[in-house]
């Protein structure tokens, strides 16, 4: 039997015994699995690289292979886009919300194994970046191509891209509710009992994949055993202000960093240029070197001196002002390497050089607090301070106050710390939000209006396609017809009410006629030779701009205007009218199935 055959009768029959409800349930089930096996393929690769890379060569040979390995791993990673994928890389996070945004949630075939191919190359080549962006980007291209396959509506499309952030994850964490949370909050899904349970199986779906791959090991192993006390609660609030100014400079430089490589038109450059700073950067701080997790575990558990005993310097560790000062530039050094990565070519995520930043930037300020002497023999828990600045961190940049918390409560078996995780995540959050509305991970979207959010009308007007809004069926005039021309060409044979007057040689929109400001002149003939088509036409009240114009844009120039058509122009030549009472039919339409 044919295998077109066979998947036609495939859809009939699940169309026939298994309901939409049902059908949604198995599929988050089976996206939970696909997204917890590609992070533990994207874990296992990495370290296996990494293994390869630090074991051998630079513990048995030189430190120098520091220098190399970066522009060994962006040269690997160009050759693989250019020659096997044949296509570009984006980072992980951001694509996937470009494609719930604006293709619909369809995403190409190619990104089911293109972070799979890349982003370990880069990682374990000492890319400074995290692999749970492209985890979610796996899983998540994965889940919109199953979608598609079964010819599924995008309101589900996009639940089960969210799912599939979830399984990731709760697969890399073992956290199934931040897990969740983090999907509801970073892709603007709703709440509601019927995007709950999809959500839940996938997260629980990827976890036990987890469990089964790797046992009960976890990346961020802690048990709190100090106690909360009352009178730390105003260094948990400056902790968030620091956690907060922090943020602004991990945005600021992540950005201007982009756009310094996106100026390098070639990317050979590209991966030259930045393959040569992540090796310095690596070669004098090896701790930049890929996620970064050892370091961060060695600080919860109390021994920074594990973490930078391979300073340049040869520092004396047993000063703690040398350790703070260390720690210091790991944060301040950071966010640099991971923003070379990305402008490099490589792929990879932020979330890990989040973690990293707020764990070092806690640890720092606790260390600050227990030395300086302001505060006699009152002492704060570092351990607590560098898991809570990890919260405070990932609040303000990835403007994710929820999922920071609960992430941090889970992965450390207990909510001792929940209080100050809503303190300083809290504040984070709101101070960073003040300066930068979007996170890094929604900036560019942001910036274009063309970003999902949790408003509803926001939401719709950003779904909304605005081709499908487009009329064309008005009957143009040109400047130099006569009245009995316009009579003749376009009244009788239009049921429109509106005409608009178009260049003849450019095609440009010169003005629109009404039918109402012809009436009290079109039955009089000895007009009719004497008056010109731009002699009876107007400015329309506005113009919508295909090229500039967003969905929520045009709708505020309806609502101005007070007008019931506006005239469409794209690189300055006419295309036809959106009406305000197509505009709202579709909207209602979209709102319906959005909050079905």
């Amino acid at each position: 039997m044919p295998a077109k055959s066979l998947y036609k009768r495939l859809l009939i029959w699940r169309a026939k015994h298994i309901s939409q409800k049902q059908f949604v349930y198995f599929l988050s089930v089976v996206v939970g699995f696909t997204s917890g096996v590609g992070a533990v393929i994207l874990k296992n690769l990495t370290h296996f690289i990494q293994h390869l890379l630090e074991g051998n060569l630079v513990k048995s040979y030189h430190h120098a292979f520091y220098f190399l390995f970066p522009i060994i791993g962006f040269a690997l990673v160009y050759l693989i886009m250019k020659y096997v994928i044949r296509n570009k890389v984006s980072h992980g996070i951001p694509s996937t919300l470009y494609a719930i945004s604006k293709r619909k949630g369809f995403m190409k075939q190619y990104q089911m194994i293109g972070s799979i191919l890349t982003a370990p190359i880069t990682v374990g080549f000492g890319g400074s970046v995290g692999l749970e962006g492209p985890s979610v980007a796996t899983g998540s291209a994965i889940s919109s191509n199953i979608s598609r396959m079964f010819h599924l509506n995008q309101k589900t499309t996009n639940l089960l891209i969210g799912c599939a952030a979830a399984g990731a994850l709760s697969s890399i964490f073992k956290a199934p509710i931040a897990a969740l949370v983090f999907a509801i909050e970073v892709f603007s899904l709703d709440l509601t009992i019927a995007s709950i349970l999809p959500l839940l199986l996938a997260s629980l779906s990827a976890i036990l994949t987890s469990y089964f791959f790797f046992g009960s090991d976890i990346l961020l192993p802690f048990q709190i055993e100090d106690r909360l006390v009352l009178n730390d609660i105003p260094f948990y609030a400056i902790l968030g202000v620091l956690a907060a100014f922090t943020s602004i400079y991990f945005t600021e430089v992540y950005e201007r960093v982009q756009k310094f490589f996106e100026n390098i038109k070639s990317p050979v450059n590209r991966f030259l240029i930045g393959g040569a700073a992540i090796g310095i950067l690596i070669f004098f701080i090896p701790p930049l070197y890929g996620e970064g997790f050892d370091v961060m575990n060695n600080l919860i558990a109390g021994n920074p001196e594990k973490a930078l005993e391979t300073n340049f310097l040869h520092l004396d560790l047993e000063n703690v002002w040398v350790i703070i000062g260390l720690l210091a530039g790991l944060v301040f050094f950071k966010i640099i390497a991971s923003a070379v990565t990305f402008g490099a070519g490589g792929v990879g995520g932020i979330f890990a050089p989040t973690l990293f930043m707020g764990s070092i930037m806690g640890n720092c300020v606790a260390k600050f607090i227990n030395n300086i002497g302001l505060f006699g023999n009152h002492t704060v828990s570092e351990s607590n301070f560098t898991l809570v600045g990890m919260a405070g961190l990932m609040a303000g940049v990835l403007h994710a106050p929820l999922t920071a918390i609960f992430l941090i409560a889970e992965v450390t078996g207990g909510y001792e710390l929940f209080i100050p995780l809503m303190l300083t995540a809290t504040i984070s959050f709101g101070i960073t939000k003040y300066f930068y509305p979007h996170s890094v991970y929604t900036m560019e979207l942001g910036r274009k209006g063309e970003l999902i959010t949790h408003d509803k009308d926001h939401a719709v007007l950003t779904l909304m396609d605005i081709d499908s809004v487009i009329e064309t069926n008005f009957i143009s005039v040109t400047p130099k017809m006569t009245l009995g021309e316009i009579v003749q060409e376009a009244i009788i044979k239009s049921n429109r009410n509106i005409f608009p007057v178009i260049s003849h040689k450019l095609g440009t929109l010169e003005g629109v006629i009404l039918l109402d400001d012809l009436r009290p002149i079109m039955f009089d003939r000895k007009l009719y030779s004497e008056i010109l088509a731009k002699d009876v036409m107007q400015n329309p009240p506005e113009i919508i701009d295909l090229e500039k114009d967003k969905m929520t844009t045009i709708m505020k120039k309806f609502q101005d205007s007070n007008a019931w058509n506006l005239p469409v122009v794209k690189n300055g030549k006419y295309i036809g009218f959106i009406s305000k009472s197509k505009l709202l039919t579709v909207y209602r339409r979209k709102l319906i199935n959005l909050t079905q």
